[in-house]
């Protein structure tokens, strides 16, 4: 047996507990910092399958599907808190949505194709610049005053896309940043990531699941790439944390905490960059 099948029951207790805390900190987090959960169930995700072994071939592919597939309901659920206030950029969804759909095709397709460490490497590079962001980062930052138009907008709406379905993270992480530098209002490129979240989770769902499909060496109870004992365990646990994020977010030093989550974004990315080495 190359990974966790039905023969190791054992350890299952360790899986289902590893899970639920991995739902737990994700929802946390993202109530706390907005960051998206993908960003901290990934490589829990990752390490957790490694620990318990996991094909090399497919634990980051089964890490990236299963966090996809939690998004969808998350970013449902931040939606419609965003839209209640107003917060949901309608005209930059209908201008963006078609190019992330795009660019989420050709991430679940590049991702079904290339191996196991290459996945790896990139969230792990990816890791290290939001890490670097979040650590260094000013609000004031700005490119320019206002989005590209034609070509370029498309092809950064693609971008996000095709990034995003191949680390398995929503809209946040990569659109809130990016829609900032551009003079964006930070509540409503919240808001309207959060919309972008839910466009990127469900072709990429589908995506990995139909790459995925009767590949070897993946955990027990997954469909595809999509663990579902991980997205069962996950999804409640992060949605139960989340709203107790938000409460601490107003008591707590925000920017510490965000400096101690980037820090374990770092060293995150850096074990597995390190695990990567020959």
């Amino acid at each position: 047996m190359t990974g966790l099948g039905i023969a190791a029951v054992p350890q299952l207790p360790i899986l289902g507990g590893g899970l639920l805390l991995a739902g737990g900190f994700a929802g946390l987090a993202a109530g706390m910092m907005g960051v998206g959960g993908g960003i901290v169930i990934v490589p829990v995700l990752y390490h957790l399958f490694t620990a318990l072994g996991v094909d090399e071939a497919v634990r980051m592919h089964v890490a990236v599907g299963t966090s996809l597939a939690t998004i969808i309901a998350t970013s449902l659920t931040s939606l419609r808190a965003h839209r209640r206030r107003g917060a949901v950029d309608g005209d930059l969804l209908r201008a963006w949505g078609p190019a992330i759909f795009l660019g989420v095709l050709a991430g679940t397709a590049v991702a079904g194709v290339v191996r196991g460490p290459v996945l790896t490497a990139v969230f792990a590079g990816m890791a290290v610049l939001v890490t670097l962001h979040m650590l260094f980062g000013k609000p004031e930052w700005r490119i320019a005053d206002g989005l590209p138009s034609g070509a370029p907008r498309q092809g950064l709406a693609g971008g996000i896309g095709m990034v995003s379905a191949m680390m398995g993270i929503g809209g946040g992480t990569l659109s809130v940043p990016i829609l900032t530098l551009f003079g964006y209002p930070i509540h409503r490129a919240v808001g309207t990531a959060a919309a972008l979240g839910f466009i990127i989770g469900v072709p990429g769902t589908v995506g990995f699941v139909l790459t995925g499909w009767n590949v070897p060496g993946r955990p027990d109870f997954s469909l595809g790439y999509v663990n579902l004992l991980g997205l069962a365990l996950i999804l409640p646990a992060s949605m139960a944390m989340a709203p107790l994020g938000a409460r601490l977010a107003h008591s707590l030093d925000t920017r510490a905490l965000r400096r101690v989550f980037a820090l374990f974004l770092g060293l995150t990315a850096a074990r597995m960059i390190y695990g990567l080495l020959p």
